[in-house]
Parts: C-alpha cells; sequence; structure tokens
C-alpha cells in the first residue's frame, strides 16, 4: 500500500531531490519513499523488491545516502513535531519490569557454604 497523498504532502518537501553526479537520473522521490516503505512494511530483503518500484540497488543507496546526510532525521522530527502540534500524540509512557531483565549482580547476596563441620 504506497502512501496517501496527505501522507506524501507532509514528507515530500524534507528529502533532498538532487541528481546524482555521475550517471542516469534519480528515481521520483515518491517511488523511492514507496519503494523503502514497502520494505520495512514487509519485512522483504531489498533484493525481493518489486519491479514496478525499480532498482533494489538504487532504492538501497537512495536509503543510504539519506540516513547519512540526516534526512529521515529531519523526516522524524518534522513528523513528530507535526503530530505533537495537531495533539495526535499521547505522550504518557508505561514499562512493565516483568520484561526488563535485571543486571547480574541484583539477584542478591554471593552465595556461600554454612558455617559448620566440614565433610
Amino acid at each position: 500500500m504506497p502512501l496517501t497523498d496527505a501522507q506524501r504532502a507532509r514528507i515530500d518537501p524534507l528529502p533532498p531531490d538532487r541528481a546524482p553526479r555521475t550517471g542516469g537520473r534519480w528515481r521520483d522521490r515518491r517511488e523511492v519513499i514507496d519503494a523503502i516503505a514497502w520494505q520495512f512494511r514487509t519485512g522483504s530483503q531489498r533484493v525481493h523488491l518489486p519491479q514496478k518500484y525499480g532498482s533494489w540497488k538504487g532504492v538501497c543507496n537512495r536509503l543510504r545516502n539519506w540516513a547519512i546526510d540526516g534526512t529521515w532525521e529531519r523526516v522524524f522530527t518534522t513528523l513528530l513535531a507535526q503530530a505533537d502540534a495537531e495533539e495526535d500524540l499521547d505522550w504518557v509512557v508505561a514499562v512493565d519490569s516483568t520484561i526488563v531483565r535485571a543486571h547480574q549482580h541484583a539477584a542478591g547476596a554471593r552465595k556461600r557454604p554454612a558455617k559448620g563441620p566440614q565433610k
């Protein structure tokens, strides 16, 4: 399922739209974002990307480049700020300690043999 027009309108201005220095033209940003979303949504390997999204290598390179230049951080912080401004976020956090592992030394005192006659 590709992104909706409303979702695209929120993130469309954030990724850079510059052409590569060498080689051919880049695919449209929206197609690449749809390809990246498909990959994370399905959990599929990059090499199994459907042909309609183009070359998996191109998508992988764009994902990596955008991670390096901070694009994904900008997308995240912008979407977070927009959601917070629209009061779409609930900032309540709960932690269930039954699933949090204790440190190995938190189990208690070291076991020492009982004092008394040794056998």
